[in-house]
């Protein structure tokens, strides 16, 4: 067997090449290449990739015209420099009491120039006016911080809240744990149910129903999150180890104690996993679901967008980066030291 070929040896061991290349799966590729070229055509992925194309050549100093080049350079103009400080009109401040100022502030008095109308003369005549401003120099840092906290805080009470809902939708649409089919079919459909309507559109009605406000954003994300969470929770029953089921179920024990003993044991470490990533996910989409009012930074951040405040824009988007990546690094430690 020494001198043997590659051939022979593989011959004896009973092996084969495999065939994935066979006309079966060749008619399948060309298919799905056909089906992603057309769709192409309509989202418009020959112009996308044209125009970052252009991009691309316009950043390494060629001569090319870019309209996407143009645009980013827009953006980053307008977004920059960043707001830091908080100016409010004291006029507009209800109760202000200038003996107590916030830490930090300061009152700034700017002339400028309006135009009235005489009334005798009716000739529109020059008036020099003055505002005064309280200005905190960190104070939309920490009008920022506060709307991050509660960011987190629909995020968290959304994971909570889905993990509660999940349990029993979990074990009613697990074929090994639930009652009857009837039972598992009701679940399974509400477990799909919960997941069908994306985060934003629930948003939007409950938005409606309770009013602007972080109530919207943590149902939304708890409704969705409890559909996902309480598809894979059920799959993980179903692939559990049986032999401890099998061990409990001879000696009498019912489908509650299965569970608490053999199941959960077994699955656990997949379900805190879940909920890390879970909780991971909704801190990202409470940013965007506070666009239609749910509360959270995205509401901050609509409403600066609508107002054209782009320095603030600016700072909201570099405060949500900080965010998500401190929440990724400590899930990340998480993960390594508990699962």
């Amino acid at each position: 067997m020494t001198g043997a070929s590659l051939a022979e040896r593989r011959a004896v061991a009973g092996w084969a090449f495999p065939r994935w290349l066979e006309t079966r799966t060749l008619v399948v590729i060309l298919l799905a290449v056909g089906l992603l070229i057309q769709t192409g055509r309509h989202v418009e992925v020959d112009r996308m990739v044209r125009l970052t194309g252009d991009a691309l050549m316009a950043a390494a100093g060629l001569d090319v015209d870019s309209q996407v080049a143009r645009g980013v350079e827009k953006i980053a103009g307008s977004l920059f420099p960043l707001q830091v400080a908080k100016r409010t009109d004291i006029s507009r401040i209800e109760g202000f009491d200038r003996t107590e100022l916030p830490l930090l502030a300061h009152i700034e008095t700017v002339a400028h120039q309006v135009e009235r109308m005489n009334p005798e003369t009716l000739t529109m005549e020059a008036h020099t006016e003055t505002v005064e401003f309280l200005v905190e120099p960190v104070g939309y840092l920490i009008h920022v911080a506060a709307k991050l906290v509660e960011t987190l805080e629909i995020a968290l009470w959304g994971t909570v809240i889905a993990i509660v809902m999940s349990a029993p939708l979990a074990f009613f649409s697990a074929s090994n744990l639930t009652l009857n089919r009837y039972t598992y079919m009701i679940a399974r459909a509400l477990v799909s149910g919960l997941r069908a309507v994306p985060e934003l559109v629930s948003a939007l009605f409950l938005v409606m129903a309770y009013g602007f406000g972080p109530i919207a954003g943590v149902l939304a994300l708890a409704i969705y999150s409890a559909g996902f969470l309480g598809k894979f929770f059920a799959e993980d029953i179903e692939n559990s180890d049986v032999k401890p089921q099998e061990a409990l179920r001879a000696i009498g024990a019912n489908k509650l104690k299965v569970l608490c003993h053999a199941i959960l044991p077994d699955v656990m470490p997949q379900y805190i996993a879940y909920a890390l990533y879970v909780l991971d996910r909704n801190v990202r989409t409470a940013t965007v679901i506070g666009i239609v009012g749910a509360g959270g930074i995205g509401q901050e951040l609509k409403g600066r967008f609508d107002m054209f405040n782009y320095s603030h824009v600016g700072t909201i988007l570099v405060a949500i980066f900080v965010m998500v990546f401190v929440i990724d690094q400590l899930a990340a430690r998480l993960r390594r030291r508990y699962l």
